[in-house]
C-alpha cells in the first residue's frame, strides 16, 4: 500500500481520495458554462502569455521570453498572465458583447491552502450593467450552481460601514484626498487614537489592509457578504463614485470568510486609466524593483482610446468556489495534479 504522504498526486489511492471534489469541480464547470450561455454570454479565450500580464501592484508574475526561429517577430520579454482581465476588455471594445472566460491564470510565490501558483479564474463582464446589477447576477449564479447556498439574501456592505462598524467608529473615506489618493498620517493617526497601531514605516495602503485584515474580515461571518465602495486609492481598474468620489464601485464577494470575487464598475476612461497604470507601475518599481516591473499595456489603452462600452465586470476565483461547492478543505483538493512545491 502506497503511502498518502509521499506518494504522488496522481496515485491511484491519492487521486481516489479527492475523487468527490474533482467531480464537484467536473459538475460546476458544466453548471458555470449552462448559467452564461442561457444569459446570452459567449466563451472566449484570450492568451496567457502577455506582455504585460496585469495591473495590481502586489502580484508577481512567471517570466519568459519569445526567441524567434523560423524568421517570425522579434525576441521579447513576456510573461504567464495573472489574469485576463486586460485581453478581455480589448474584446469588449472591439464589440464582443457579454463574455466569460474559464482563465488559467498564474500567480507566483502564492501556495497555501487557499493559494496556488497555478490556478483558474472566472471572469465575465457585460456592457451595460451597473455594479448592483452584477451583485445580483453574481448572487444568482452562486444560488445556481451551489447547493448549500443559503436562503436569505446576500448581504450588503459598504467599506464605510464596515470600518465604522468594525474599527470602532473609524471614519475611512476621511482619509482620502480630493485626488483620490491616500493620506496616510490621517490613517494612522485613526487607528493610533482607537489603540490599533502599526509599524513606524507604515503606509495609507498598508495601514488599510491592515484593519482589513484584523478587524474586518473576520467579522463578516459564514453569510456570504459583498464589501462594497471601496476607497478611491484601490480604485485599481474601477470608476470612481460620482456620488463621493473618495469611494470607487468596486465590491467583493467574501463567503464564510473566503475572498471569492473581486468586480468592478469598468473605467472607460483612457486618460485616467493611463495615469493609473504609470503610477501604479512606478510605485511597483519602488517596492519590488526594476526587474519585477514590466510595462504599461499600451494595447489595452488603444482599446480605450477606441471606445470599450460601459460595462462591468467580475473575477471569481473558480477553484475557491469548487472548494466552497464540494466542501474541499484546501485548494489542492478540487485541482487534478495539484502544484507541489
Amino acid at each position: 500500500m502506497a503511502n498518502p504522504k509521499t506518494s504522488p498526486d496522481w496515485h491511484p489511492e491519492r487521486l481516489a481520495a479527492r475523487l468527490p471534489f474533482l467531480r464537484a469541480r467536473a459538475a460546476l464547470s458544466m453548471a458555470t458554462r449552462a448559467f452564461f450561455h442561457g444569459r446570452g454570454y459567449m466563451e472566449v479565450e484570450t492568451p496567457a502569455l502577455v506582455p504585460s500580464p496585469g495591473a495590481e501592484v502586489h502580484l508577481m508574475a512567471f517570466e519568459s521570453r519569445y526567441i524567434p526561429h523560423l524568421g517570425q517577430g522579434r525576441e521579447r520579454r513576456l510573461f504567464l498572465r495573472t489574469s485576463p482581465e486586460l485581453a478581455i476588455k480589448r474584446l469588449l471594445a472591439g464589440g464582443a458583447g457579454p463574455v466569460f472566460e474559464l482563465a488559467r491564470v498564474w500567480r507566483n510565490g502564492e501556495a497555501s491552502d487557499r493559494h496556488a501558483p497555478e490556478f483558474t479564474m472566472l471572469e465575465w463582464y457585460r456592457p451595460g450593467a451597473p455594479m448592483a446589477g452584477l451583485m445580483e447576477e453574481t448572487e444568482a449564479f452562486l444560488r445556481a450552481v451551489w447547493p448549500g447556498c443559503p436562503a436569505a439574501p446576500f448581504a450588503r456592505l459598504t467599506m464605510a460601514e464596515a470600518f465604522a462598524r468594525h474599527v470602532d467608529g473609524l471614519d475611512i473615506l476621511a482619509t482620502i484626498r480630493p485626488d483620490g489618493s491616500g493620506d496616510a498620517v490621517a490613517l494612522i493617526e485613526a487607528a493610533r487614537a482607537r489603540g490599533l497601531p502599526g509599524p513606524a514605516d507604515e503606509d495609507w495602503e498598508s495601514a488599510f489592509f491592515r484593519l482589513l485584515l484584523e478587524r474586518i474580515d473576520p467579522a463578516l461571518g459564514a453569510h456570504p457578504t459583498f464589501l462594497t465602495h471601496w476607497p478611491a486609492p484601490q480604485a485599481a481598474l474601477a470608476r470612481r463614485d460620482a456620488a463621493d468620489p473618495r469611494a470607487a464601485l468596486r465590491f467583493e464577494l467574501y463567503v464564510d470568510g473566503l475572498e471569492l470575487a473581486n468586480a468592478f464598475e469598468e473605467l472607460t476612461d483612457p486618460a485616467e486609466q493611463r495615469r493609473r497604470l504609470v503610477a501604479d507601475m512606478a510605485e511597483r518599481e519602488r517596492q519590488h524593483g526594476p526587474a519585477a516591473a514590466w510595462p504599461v499595456d499600451e494595447d489595452f489603452l488603444a482599446a480605450l482610446e477606441h471606445g470599450m462600452p460601459p460595462t462591468s465586470g467580475i473575477a471569481m476565483g473558480f477553484d475557491r468556489l469548487a472548494m466552497l461547492v464540494s466542501g474541499a478543505p484546501r485548494i489542492g483538493d478540487v485541482q487534478w495534479l495539484p502544484w507541489s512545491g
